[in-house]
């Protein structure tokens, strides 16, 4: 193998400079740099208070920058060409200059408390409810001898159990919040770096030399890396920050330089995605080669938007390559093909996940809020009853002592004890619903605070993939403009395709008759002018159809433990392949570079693959161009959405009307057109996009434009219909949620047409109701359009918004907005970021003060999850992080009918009519302190011994009261059969204010009967 040093200018190469020499200048230049920071950041002595320097050393947030990375080197630059701050830092040690890594800022923290915040934040969420703050206040002043009327103790006891085992059940849930932090934090991944690089703490028990021994290998902990750092991926190893992909280890030129990634866990969809390595170092000779290539990244400023990425890679011969999506590996990704060598350009808080991922709060139930209004209203019955008591007793010099200790013995109306026995009770619902085995096996309850919210939900908000649907795509149509093919008439299709593909070694094997096949005609007027072969025009619409789907694909066949297996980026174009290689058409290879087929003759054919285009939610269609090895021939194929394919397609009169029936049976349509060009308008092209693809400004739309400009008068070839397999009970359960009341939106980062199929098929629209459609929006005057639009409806329609006009519409008519789509019967949000997942839930309950739960399986509905008022997740394909952020975890997404309408129910009413026979407990003895007090003249003494009184409170009536939590105004089979029932519970007149004044009636009636 040549010399490395040399070919690249190893610092300790002979025609270098010497190390120290080196060394000196990093280090000048780095001091140079801290005191410009320092000068730059420095405040004047006079005139500045010391608290405002505090509060922007403090409150100082870090600023997102673009950044330029050397391949293989100490260089992280901003625009500016400055080194960006804490890169590394420069230390003398046993008189010699050497770098060391400082810790780095890639660690990944779920924690609610810090050390320091732990119990200051407790005790405010603890406080900040009314009668815990009242017990507090009560037990201070028995420190009072002039207003002592009991122990001290038997206030400031059941207040500080009640307080420790509050803080007992955050510390628990934070500890578990860490270990799982850590247990992140604390992977170790592989970094490369040059032999002669700084020295590394922990490195002698970790490197291993690999090739010439110019790269060492060092085991570095996710929370350690930097921006800069160039690791090695293994096969099913998560990618711990934003890189960008260089190399495919081991590749040589037969073997792809893609690779597959699974992104399920940033925006939900299971489908693999294909990422290219950089162009320049995939032609390197050998992996070692790339951290000596002597290239620069270019990466643009962090933001949200995952589905975007802007950048350049400068080779060492000052060539430049554009970087796109296909280049990058987002944080949370995992590879699922193959080894990768790759750059770190974000860490920490700059990664596209963390950006899109919304803080966790701490969570309050309405049935709590409620409970603290009625306790202020007992605080004010409570003064009533004082003053009264007080005027009574007359106006003397002692009335204000007389008030306040009338006010003291009277303090029992309020409970201390509701706390204790309501969260007493959240834990037998609890009990109910994780062992409901028979109906609702796998249930988990991660949140004890909140099993009443379920009982009074107005929203629902619901992912798509793994939640409504299995990810499980099968073809089911087919239809050639000519005819119309399903699943049962497979056998007659692979007769035709057999005869089609005979031309290729002479005459079709056998004739068929087109009247005997099994298949629904479908003649065009076209086609009915053109009778002269029938059988022949349907074995050509068939060889067309299914070449343009064996090819038209971004499918590559694997082997997988001696079978053959297939991965692709979405699931519905391994379902197409199966469904051509049904009929006998086999994808044998797909590279980069070529497409192999074995026809149904056992021929093999071979394409050049010459340009792809991607499909993306913009251009909504993919194309690619390939060259035919034997007859030279290219040809030009596109497959896309009907909308937009119609468009470029010539004119028919069958194209339309068939779109409709497919998609009103549920089925997701892709459009087929082929056209074959000449090597003159080839090379045109072929300048064209050379050319957009150098431009440094808007690249996008000359790419675009270029594009565009062979999509024209596009010859139809088929339609293709396939079905997403929906969860089983999917439609049962979105029927009787919506007879409860209960609006249902979806919110998907799939494509539109994608999600209105899904829609369909799930009855979350129904057949009668039409779609409106707010999608492509640009600039604000188009969103004020829509929303003028969208006013004069009737509110029927099902609203269905993209990605970006939903941000546009967030960003500038968020009330507006949203008062709109509630007032639909259902929406659909597609292309939706977990942040904008997450603001839709928060808009909802703020703006429209509504409740709203939210469920999910994949980690891009971690945000929607914890921000709404109920968070479920459902543990599948996606993994657990949603089932682990959730408050409730079920199996299915049919559990949901029994967890709301019964389990919830059950715990709204419970809760509700525990807390008013508390308040009635309370209420009954403070009316027979009234009575005592003013049959003794009104003497301010108590009727009974205080700890009698918390007995009373605690023991005594403990078990007669807590026996409504078994209670049960309906049964199951009711509550299942009429989910109409639910409405009522969403009014809150179980727990209201009439109810409340119904019991202080009831408690003050019976306590005058008992005393007189």
């Amino acid at each position: 193998m040549p010399d490395l040093r040399v070919r690249y200018g190893h610092p300790r190469s002979p025609s270098t400079a010497s190390a120290s020499s080196v060394e000196r200048e990093h280090l000048e230049e780095e001091l140079r740099w801290e005191d410009e920071m320092q000068e730059s950041t420095r405040m004047p002595r006079t005139g500045v208070k010391w608290s405002t320097r505090l509060k922007a050393l403090f409150k100082r947030k870090k600023n997102l920058k673009a950044r330029t990375i050397h391949v293989g080197t100490e260089d992280v630059l901003d625009d500016n060409g400055r080194p960006l701050e804490g890169r590394r830092r420069w230390m003398r040690r046993r008189g010699q200059w050497k770098t060391y890594r400082r810790r780095g800022s890639n660690a990944i923290c779920n924690q609610k408390y810090s050390l320091l915040s732990f119990l200051p934040k407790v005790l405010i969420q603890q406080f900040s409810m009314f009668y815990n703050m009242f017990y507090l206040m009560i037990a201070i002043s028995q420190f009072i001898p002039l207003l002592r009327v009991g122990f001290v103790w038997t206030y400031m006891g059941p207040l500080s159990f009640v307080v420790l085992a509050s803080m007992a059940k955050e510390a628990s849930d934070e500890l578990l919040r860490i270990k799982r932090d850590r247990q992140v934090n604390n992977y170790e991944y592989t970094l490369l770096v040059k032999s002669e690089d700084a020295v590394y703490e922990r490195t002698e028990e970790h490197i291993s030399s690999i090739s010439d021994g110019f790269v060492k290998k060092v085991k570095v902990r996710s929370r350690d890396i930097c921006v800069g750092d160039v690791l090695q991926l293994d096969c099913d190893e998560r990618v711990p920050a934003d890189c960008v992909l260089l190399r495919v280890c081991g590749q040589s030129e037969d073997v792809s330089e893609s690779v597959f990634i699974r992104t399920d866990q940033l925006d939900g969809e299971t489908d693999w995605k294909v990422r290219r390595a950089v162009n320049s170092t995939r032609k390197l000779d050998y992996d070692v080669d790339v951290v000596y290539c002597g290239g620069s990244v270019y990466a643009e400023k962090p933001h949200k938007e995952i589905y975007d990425f802007t950048g350049n890679f400068y080779a060492a011969n000052s060539d430049v390559e554009p970087l796109t999506l296909e280049n990058t590996l987002w944080m949370n990704t995992v590879v699922a093909s193959g080894t990768v060598i790759c750059m770190v350009v974000y860490t920490g808080r700059e990664t596209r996940a963390v950006l899109n991922t919304s803080q966790p709060g701490s969570k309050v139930g309405t049935l709590d809020l409620e409970v603290n209004f009625m306790s202020k209203l007992l605080f004010l019955l409570l003064i009533g009853f004082s003053f009264t008591l007080a005027c009574l007793r007359g106006f003397y010099p002692n009335f204000g002592i007389y008030f306040l200790r009338y006010f003291l013995l009277l303090a029992y109306m309020i409970p201390l004890a509701m706390r204790v026995n309501l969260d007493l009770a959240r834990v037998v619902y609890s009990y109910f619903m994780m062992h409901d085995e028979a109906k609702m096996p796998g249930c988990l309850v991660r949140s004890s605070n909140l099993p009443e919210e379920l009982g009074r939900v107005d929203y629902l908000l619901s992912d798509k993939t793994g939640t409504l649907t299995q990810n499980d795509m099968e073809m089911k149509k087919l239809h050639i403009g000519l005819a119309l093919f399903g699943r049962e008439n497979e056998g007659e299709l692979a007769s035709i395709a057999q005869a089609a593909f005979g031309g290729d070694g002479g005459a079709p094997s056998r004739r068929i008759d087109p009247s005997s096949m099994d298949v629904t005609p479908y003649l065009s007027e076209e086609a009915a002018g053109r009778r002269a072969n029938p059988q022949r025009r349907i074995q050509n619409a068939v060889r067309d159809v299914l070449l343009a789907i064996a090819i038209a694909h971004n499918v590559t066949p694997a082997e997988d433990h001696g079978q053959r297996t297939m991965q692709a980026s979405s699931p519905d174009e391994i379902a197409l392949v199966k469904f051509v290689e049904s009929v006998g058409i086999v994808l044998l290879e797909r590279t980069q570079n070529i497409i192999r087929l074995r026809t149904p003759t056992g021929n093999e054919v071979v394409y050049e693959i010459l340009y792809e285009f991607p499909f993306t939610s913009e251009a909504k269609r993919m194309g690619i161009i390939v060259r035919e090895s034997r007859s030279r021939q290219i040809q030009f194929y596109v497959k896309g959405a009907d909308s937009i394919m119609a468009n470029i397609v010539k004119y028919n009169d069958w194209l339309d009307e068939e779109c409709g029936n497919l998609a009103r049976d549920g089925l997701r349509t892709l459009v087929y057109g082929k056209r074959t060009l000449d090597e003159e308008t080839f090379r045109t092209f072929e300048d064209m996009w050379t050319e957009a693809r150098t431009q440094r400004h808007n690249r996008k739309e000359a790419m675009a434009a270029a594009q565009s400009s062979i999509e024209r008068a596009l010859e139809l070839v088929g339609l293709t219909g396939v079905e997403d397999k929906l969860q089983d009970n999917v439609r049962e359960s979105l029927e009787k949620l919506r007879h409860a009341g209960i609006r249902i939106w979806m919110l998907t980062g799939d494509k539109v047409e994608t999600a209105v199929c899904i829609a369909v098929s799930s009855r979350l629209a129904e057949r009668s109701q039409q779609f409106f459609t707010i999608t492509g929006l640009a600039s604000v005057a188009d969103a004020s359009k829509r929303l003028n639009t969208l006013r004069r409806r009737n509110g029927e329609d099902v609203v269905v918004v993209d990605g970006s006009s939903l941000q546009i519409m967030l960003d500038n008519y968020p009330h507006e907005f949203m008062e709109l789509m509630c007032r639909a019967s259902s929406a659909v949000a597609c292309r939706c970021s977990p942040t904008q997942k997450a603001a839709i839930a928060r808009l909802v309950q703020n703006q429209m003060n509504k409740r709203v739960a939210a469920i999910g399986d994949g980690g891009n509905d971690v945000s929607m999850i914890q921000m709404a008022n109920v968070g479920i997740g459902i543990p599948g394909k996606e993994g657990q992080q949603a089932s682990l952020a959730a408050d409730f975890s079920i199996v299915t997404f049919s559990h949901l009918n029994r967890l709301l309408l019964w389990h919830g129910r059950n715990s709204y009413k419970r809760a509700a009519r525990l807390s008013q026979f508390i308040v009635h407990r309370g209420l009954i003895i403070a009316t027979i302190q009234i009575v005592h007090c003013a049959m003794y003249y009104y003497a301010a003494v108590a009727v009974y011994n205080s700890w009698i009184q918390v007995g009373y409170a605690t023991l005594f009536t403990m078990l007669p009261v807590f026996s409504l939590v078994l209670d049960e105004d309906i049964s199951e089979w009711v509550a299942d059969t009429y989910p109409e029932l639910y409405r009522e519970l969403r009014k809150g007149r179980s727990l209201n204010t009439k109810s409340f004044l119904t019991w202080v009636f009831k408690s003050v009636y019976q306590g005058t009967v008992i005393m007189v």
